[in-house]
């Protein structure tokens, strides 16, 4: 009896050691979030929806230019040298919080509702909606998005997903930087009756469009009624031309600025990996970066590093 007990103690040792042996080939499965990484992010096309802020960028008068200079050292007065100091830092004289491709948050216009450092960390990434309106703006620059352009695209794409960014292609990005942008009075818009559809009806996350303002009436009506509802929006976005109506996503980064009333903000479009714009992650040198046939270098008449 004794002699069976010692053989069945040794089978089930046997055991134990063959399981742990298969344990420690067939490591632990990938979380499953890096499983999407793996299955899908990796291999999707990137684009970037975003203005580079220059000295130049087209502005509201009312605000003013920014300004670049090198960063000068409070010990010496002077500025960081690569030859001196091993690096370099640029001092920025930006004029407003209102540059480019931004993020309104809706302290802009009411100070009872979040500023920009008080968004949610839930806005990063978004299924991303593009609205054509580029062939109405065609025919009359002034032209604004009505709900009747929002359930055209529906009948053909299906609803909006609630809780989705939504973006209005009217292509007058395409004249960036062009500073007479920011002096007209026409420019393509996003009517008050479309905003309130997508918030109200369809529950979106924001919408953004691509001029500096979100319509051409007197009041700003359309601006006003967000921004004084505890609603976002994005203005200066581009590049809509480069990615699909539908099925991508879209992740959204913006400098916290304590009580900012702006963002400068950075849209980058996660498409398919099918689709014909974009880059993907292994094209590209990442880590290390590549070298640039030039380095960069401070252009006086420009007021900003160049290559």
């Amino acid at each position: 009896m004794q002699r069976f007990r010692f053989l069945g103690f040794i089978i089930v040792v046997f055991c134990a050691i063959i399981s742990w042996s298969i344990a420690i080939a067939q490591p632990n499965p990938q979380p499953p979030l890096w499983q999407v990484y793996q299955r899908s992010l990796k291999s999707a096309k990137y684009v970037d929806l975003t203005h580079t802020i220059t000295p130049t960028i087209p502005v509201w008068a009312g605000f003013g230019k920014p300004k670049f200079s090198a960063t000068i050292a409070p010990t010496t007065g002077k500025a960081y040298t690569y030859s001196a100091d091993g690096f370099e830092a640029t001092h920025y004289d930006l004029p407003t919080d209102q540059l480019g491709t931004q993020l309104d948050p809706p302290a802009h216009w009411n100070p009872d509702y979040p500023a920009i450092d008080e968004l949610p960390p839930t806005f990063a990434v978004r299924p991303l909606v593009v609205i054509p309106i580029q062939e109405q703006v065609a025919r009359d620059p002034n032209y604004a998005i009505q709900v009747r352009d929002i359930l055209k695209w529906e009948r053909q794409h299906g609803q909006i997903p609630e809780g989705s960014v939504v973006f209005v292609r009217s292509d007058w990005s395409k004249e960036w930087p062009n500073p007479e942008l920011a002096t007209r009075t026409q420019f393509p818009g996003v009517s008050l009756d479309a905003l309130q559809f997508l918030h109200l009806k369809r529950k979106i996350l924001f919408h953004g469009h691509e001029p500096l303002d979100t319509d051409s009436t007197p009041t700003l009506e359309g601006e006003a009624w967000l921004l004084r509802n505890g609603y976002t929006q994005a203005e200066g976005v581009a590049n809509l031309d480069r990615v699909p109506e539908t099925g991508a996503l879209v992740t959204i980064g913006y400098p916290k600025f304590q009580g900012g009333l702006g963002g400068y903000a950075r849209y980058i479009a996660i498409c398919p990996p099918d689709w014909r714009y974009g880059v993907s992650v292994g094209q590209l040198p990442e880590a290390p970066l590549a070298k640039a046939a030039k380095p960069l270098h401070w252009d006086r008449q420009l007021g900003v590093r160049v290559r």
